[in-house]
Parts: C-alpha cells; sequence; structure tokens
C-alpha cells in the first residue's frame, strides 16, 4: 500500500447551510477506506489536531476535522477562535451536531469510501463525538477521549448546551470506545464510572479503559499533560476498534 497522503482544507455544509472549513486528509492509491470526522478540543482547530487528522490517513482512513470555532472568530488563529468560542458560552450543541453531519456528509461523497464512518473526539471533542453518537445515526463506531460533562448537573447546563449527553444514552447509535485519565477531574473517574453504568443499563455496546497515571488531555503532545504509555496503548486500542468496526 502507498503512504502517500493528500491533506488539504476544505469547505463542508454544516448548520443552517453555512459553509464551514475542515481539513481533510487522505490516503492515496487506495479506492475503499472507512471514514473519520475528528472533533477537535476546546483549544481549537491546531495543528495538532491537524497531525491527528493526517495520522489517521496514514492508517488508511478517509478523515476529516471541521472548524467547530470558525463562526465565534471567521478567520482567526485557532488559539483566538477558541477564547472566543469560549468567551460566548461554547459551541451550541445544535450547531456541533449540523457541522459534524455535514463533514459525515462530505466523507461519504468521497468515491474511495467503503460505507463505514467512525467519530472520535478529544476533551470538548469526547462530549461532542457521544452526543453527535446519540444525536447522529450515521456512525459505525465512536470514540470519546476523555469528555468532559457528558455526566452535568443541571447548573452546567445552558441555553447553547441545554441537555446533558449521557441523558441521550438510550439513542446511541453505535459502539463506544472510552479512553479516559485517571487523575482527571473533568470527567473525573466517578464521573466515567456514571457514564459506564448507563451504557450498560441501557445494552449500549461500550469498552472503557482508564490509565491511571494520565490526567486530562493525555493525547495532546504540546502539553505537560502528554502521557507517552498512555498514548501509545490508546492508539492500539483505537485501531482495533475501529478496525474491528470499520473495516
Amino acid at each position: 500500500m502507498s503512504d502517500t497522503i493528500q491533506a488539504e482544507t476544505v469547505q463542508v455544509e454544516g448548520h443552517d447551510g453555512d459553509e464551514v472549513p475542515a481539513y481533510l486528509a487522505r490516503l492515496l492509491g487506495t479506492d475503499s477506506s472507512p471514514g473519520v470526522v475528528v472533533i477537535h478540543h476546546m483549544p481549537g482547530y491546531d495543528p495538532e489536531t491537524k497531525e491527528i487528522v493526517r495520522t489517521f490517513a496514514v492508517h488508511g482512513y478517509l478523515a476529516i476535522c471541521p472548524n467547530l470555532h470558525h463562526r465565534d472568530a471567521p478567520g482567526a488563529e485557532h488559539g483566538d477562535a477558541a477564547r472566543a468560542a469560549r468567551e460566548a458560552g461554547g459551541v451550541p450543541d445544535d450547531r456541533c451536531v449540523e457541522d459534524v453531519a455535514g463533514a459525515a456528509r462530505y466523507l461519504r461523497s468521497i468515491p474511495a469510501w467503503n460505507g463505514k464512518l467512525g467519530v472520535i473526539g478529544y476533551c470538548s471533542g469526547g462530549r461532542q463525538a457521544f452526543l453527535c453518537a446519540c444525536r447522529l445515526t450515521v456512525f459505525d463506531a465512536a470514540v470519546d477521549c476523555y469528555g468532559g460533562r457528558v455526566v452535568a448537573g443541571p447548573d452546567e447546563l445552558s441555553a447553547r448546551q441545554p441537555v446533558a449527553p449521557i441523558d441521550l444514552t438510550p439513542s446511541l447509535s453505535c459502539p463506544l470506545l472510552g479512553l479516559f485519565g485517571g487523575r482527571d477531574k473533568n470527567p473525573s473517574p466517578e464521573h466515567v464510572r456514571t457514564l459506564e453504568a448507563a451504557l450498560t443499563q441501557h445494552g449500549k455496546p461500550h469498552e472503557f479503559h482508564t490509565y491511571p497515571d494520565a490526567g486530562h488531555a493525555f493525547f495532546s503532545v504540546d502539553r505537560p499533560s502528554y502521557n507517552v504509555e498512555a498514548v501509545q496503548d490508546g492508539w492500539q486500542r483505537i485501531w482495533g476498534f475501529f478496525g474491528a468496526h470499520l473495516g
């Protein structure tokens, strides 16, 4: 198989028909590839997330990451856009779901797509990956990497994010892989156990793994929280999980 990839910025049709920039990467020389929508973390649509998109491409996936902060600061550097999104109260759930749906439609339009589609998110993107897997029926597998506020109390809800994603568990449309840090505070180990109990209660296929020595954002290569052992094992679990459900 060729190891040559193509990566570029494309436009996808998102919420309210808006054109949303998205980073697309694919492996060349293959005519049958599963698709993966990558949801970026709260720090934004940054170079580190784009590297994750390219990593999926190298492993044979059609991968795309929509810029969920685009409307909060059009054309801004990723850190400024993330800051604007936080100050506005976060990405509205309805907008997120439709932007992710638009990215999924883009992948499904590529002739080399094999008919299978996954979603993965990190940090706030982990929450959003769970949310989208509950509200959309297009995914065959989902991965939540330390998504905070999947379990949320009434004081954490808002007009932009009006429902705790855990309350949508009965609607989860595909198997879920969860990767968490034992030293994380959001989600805390208690919240992880609460989510796992809800998944079990509703008969939803899932596989959770917690790394005792890892904190939040352990996949972030540019942060002190980066944890080599957790990341190495986490990637193997992602490849195994997506390979089983998207191959």
